[in-house]
């Protein structure tokens, strides 16, 4: 059993930066790839990122790629997504999800996820 808890969402102004954290339980973090998702209100929630159990491989949204950078701790139970150049379409709640096995997009496929949080972005 994995217990995920984001934080680091906030309100910022196009063209600004933040980064999430989430913090998860258990010992087997390690073990589990990570991925972020995002759910805007009246949309599906959508594909952001994902990194592999050991952090060698990433993967990213197109809509957000060169922009949005994925990473974990594994020491630290906690997986992070810095989120540069932020566009008023980044709002949305941010979810962090876990899944043993290799890095997917659908979220259908995770076994885990936090409670999300919010990402405002202003124009």
């Amino acid at each position: 059993q994995v217990q995920l808890q984001e934080s680091g969402g906030g309100l910022v102004q196009a063209g600004g930066s933040l980064r999430l954290s989430c913090v998860a339980s258990g010992r087997t973090f390690s073990s589990y790839t990570m991925a972020w998702f995002r759910q805007a209100p009246g949309k599906e929630r959508e594909f952001v990122s994902a990194i592999s159990w050991g952090g060698s491989s990433t993967y990213y949204a197109d809509s957000v790629k060169g922009r949005f950078t994925i990473s974990r701790d594994n020491a630290a139970n906690t997986v992070y997504l810095q989120m540069n150049s932020l566009k008023p379409e980044d709002t949305a709640i941010y979810y962090c999800a876990a899944r043993m096995g290799r890095p997917v997009s659908a979220p259908n496929l995770y076994d885990y996820w936090g409670q999300g949080t919010q990402v405002t972005v202003s124009s």
